[in-house]
């Protein structure tokens, strides 16, 4: 925790030579300090580690310039960057204990942190990648290790999901990592920070964060079926006030694409090449608020329950139900996710 603060020459020149610098909790791949500038308290973010590191950092710059434009502020302003370093000094913002309906105030920032790139994010911002054959092939096999059998069709109808979600249009600046911890609940409103994974793509894919339990987030939440309700009417509304434009209301394709992503099982530092899912009948394992078979069994629920009665799912949705059936048979003593973020 003792790092050298990487403030050199041409932010000082900038901003002041910064004073009582104080290390504060960070992942492994970033480190933080808060520090005292001429004008007020202020934050100093360096990228680190990984061979990846310079491109997290110019995606964390591009998304935080991006979303200035919003006309209610949605991110922290940028004090200054040093590139060299792979450094950002940005506004200090005091953070509120979230109230217990936070959710629904967190989805209508979200909505405008989404819009607040307007057309320009497709330009500066890398594509959202969606699944791929490689999870669809590992989300089979655990039907297999599991005993559960795959009825023909359904290899094609994950597919042609893949393929949809891929097609989805592109016009939102996405997080990439929207997470509990990842917003600020400020006097002004929810600020969002962390944008290493920013990217370009259809904001569904991130309002699904809310049905199957934050899937990128060491911090898995469920809400009530009323409060889910609240907070997607808030996103939706937000939407369209910043865009003029309505959303699609199904999110079923967002949601069972999270299902079937195994890396969404994991640490950001620890997804890659690894099958999480094939670990999962042999081994549970805690990250943050909840183990791997937790997340796992939330998000089929959910999935199982969206696709009853879905023309294009419909094999699919009653494989999710059995694998949901044979989890809760093999692990009865499994916890729903908490409701509560801590």
């Amino acid at each position: 925790m003792q790092s050298r603060l990487p403030f050199g020459d041409a932010l000082q020149a900038e901003l002041g030579p910064p004073r009582h610098a104080r290390r504060l909790d960070s992942s492994p791949r970033s480190r933080v300090w808060r520090v005292e500038l001429a004008g007020g308290p202020a934050v100093v973010k360096q990228i680190v580690g990984g061979t990846d590191a310079g491109e997290r950092y110019a995606r964390e710059v591009a998304a935080l310039r991006l979303a200035t434009r919003a006309a209610t502020p949605v991110v922290p302003a940028v004090l200054g960057t040093d590139p060299g370093e792979r450094v950002l000094v940005l506004e200090h913002l005091d953070h509120r204990r979230p109230s217990p309906d936070w959710i629904v105030d967190y989805a209508a920032a979200l909505a405008r942190l989404h819009a607040s790139a307007g057309p320009d994010g497709a330009d500066v911002l890398p594509p959202w990648t969606g699944p791929g054959g490689a999870d669809i092939d590992a989300f089979l096999r655990l039907a297999e290790a599991l005993t559960v059998s795959v009825a023909p069709g359904v290899r094609a109808e994950l597919d042609a999901l893949a393929g949809r979600l891929g097609r989805l249009p592109g016009n939102a600046l996405l997080h990439g990592d929207p997470c509990p911890g990842n917003d600020l609940h400020t006097t002004g409103g929810v600020r969002f920070i962390d944008f290493e994974q920013a990217s370009w793509g259809n904001g569904l894919v991130e309002l699904a964060y809310l049905r199957v339990g934050f899937p990128t987030c060491w911090c898995a939440t469920a809400a009530s079926e009323a409060l889910l309700h609240r907070a997607e009417g808030a996103y939706r509304t937000a939407w369209h006030a910043e865009t003029g434009a309505v959303l699609p209301a199904d999110l079923t394709d967002a949601c069972a694409g999270w299902l079937i992503r195994g890396d969404a099982l994991v640490p950001r530092a620890r997804r890659g090449d690894t099958d999480h899912l094939a670990r999962v009948p042999r081994r549970d394992w805690t990250w943050g608020t909840a183990t791997a078979r937790q997340r796992l069994l939330h998000r089929l629920a959910v999935v199982s329950r969206m696709t009853a009665g879905h023309a294009e799912l419909k094999r699919f949705g009653t494989l999710c139900t059995a694998l949901h059936d044979r989890m809760t048979t093999r692990w009865p003593a499994l916890p729903p996710l908490p409701s509560r973020r801590p």
